[in-house]
């Protein structure tokens, strides 16, 4: 016993300290190493045979790597910029959509390409403010957004995408409410444009953009006998070849959004998130961890918030917490409304976490301090945590 908790704390150590660099390296180390301590040599190669042979899986991790491209492409070529000067709205408005639009390109340090969008209708507005609204709402999307970190989680749980979509939204509300409130409320006036409404710069990227999930969605309604993956594949391809067409890009910009987005370490890190789910439920520490004595609200929201805060990530706490969860309460008490109020809670932890790059960039864009910057977002955060807390007392 003393064994096992040693190896499973060791595991979570390197994961917490390895993923700040490589989050894919982390996952795989902190598998093997639980491995090392809680299974015969065999049996370790056979989960990491399983891993690397399932079918799903593997579909899931090509399709993930491939999402990075579209924003790389979509940066590169300029259809995101022609997406933004093409929205023509107030600058509440602006300040709000535009983060987020540009939050569904799932580049590290993102937050980059937003700033400067700021800045154009940020007057009025303190830098500090800037900082903590572009954190914000370049995130409140990718809370719901399909092709995200629910992608992968969703799968990890064996939950239907979609349907815990559905539970999300409510979270993403409050986020969108909370944000006005705190944030928007006092802006005022409009952008002035230098260059003509363009409907077809408006509705060519956000074609590109939600084709994938489209397809995704309602390919697999209407066949659901057949790998959801498979058709994951076929809409992020689709998106993929719309964004080359349309974006017109030379072979070197191409070659470019390769290096600029790393795909294939896209692709590594579901691998690594399924080899660490599917060690643990190998392991003894399973049976361990079911003894320890801790309420499900307080997993599932303290800890949970707690962790997306000293990581700066959705995936490794969901990865932490998920097989932690079964073996305490058992698979079947995992739907979409208590995974959704997990992942809210990650989320709140995530989005003001010193490690998350984009909070780190747009600090040194602005010239930030973070004290101040956690003045202005600590309340929300609050309040958004308070009412999950109360959820998970009232209906857990």
């Amino acid at each position: 016993m003393g064994i096992t908790w040693a190896g499973f704390l060791l595991s979570l150590f390197l994961l917490l300290i390895i993923s700040r660099k490589s989050l894919w390296a982390g996952l795989v180390v902190a598998a093997l190493t639980l491995g090392l301590f809680t299974l015969p040599f065999y049996r370790i190669w056979q989960e990491v045979y399983n891993t690397l042979t399932d079918p799903s899986i593997l579909l899931l991790s090509f399709g993930v790597g491939l999402i990075p491209m579209i924003g790389g492409l979509m940066e590169l070529s300029g259809l995101m910029d022609e997406l933004v000067d093409n929205l023509r709205i107030g600058k509440r408005l602006f300040s709000a959509f535009s983060p987020a639009l540009l939050g569904m390109l799932p580049i590290p340090g993102g937050a980059l390409l937003s700033a400067p969008l700021l800045r154009k209708a940020g007057e009025g507005i303190s830098e500090v403010e800037k900082s903590a609204i572009n954190v914000w709402f370049r995130h409140i999307l990718l809370l719901i957004y399909p092709l995200g970190a629910l992608l992968a989680t969703t799968k990890m749980a064996q939950l239907n995408l979609y349907v815990t979509m559905l539970y999300l939204i409510p979270g993403f509300i409050l986020m969108f409410i909370l944000g006005y409130l705190f944030l928007l409320k006092h802006i005022r006036g409009e952008i002035s444009y230098s260059s003509d409404f363009r409907l077809k710069g408006l509705l060519v990227p956000v074609m590109i953009i939600l084709i994938a999930p489209v397809i995704h969605f309602s390919l697999g309604t209407i066949f659901p006998k057949v790998l959801p993956e498979v058709f994951l594949v076929i809409g992020v391809v689709v998106s993929l070849t719309l964004a080359l067409g349309f974006g017109n890009l030379r072979v070197e910009r191409i070659k470019l959004a390769w290096t600029k987005t790393g795909p294939w370490r896209f692709s590594l890190i579901i691998i690594g998130m399924f080899l660490f789910l599917n060690i643990f439920k190998a392991s003894d520490a399973s049976r361990i961890i079911a003894e320890v004595t801790f309420s499900r609200t307080l997993l599932l929201v303290g800890v949970g918030s707690i962790l997306g805060f000293l990581t700066g990530r959705v995936q490794v706490p969901v990865s932490i917490l998920l097989p932690i969860y079964y073996s305490k309460y058992g698979t079947n008490t995992m739907t979409s409304s208590v995974f959704a109020l997990m992942f809210f809670s990650i989320f709140m932890g995530y989005v003001i976490s010193p490690v998350h790059p984009c909070v780190s960039v747009s600090l040194e864009f602005f010239n930030v301090e973070l004290k101040d910057f956690l003045k202005v977002l600590i309340i929300p955060i609050l309040i958004s945590l308070s009412i999950a807390f109360m959820l998970g007392a009232i209906f857990l």
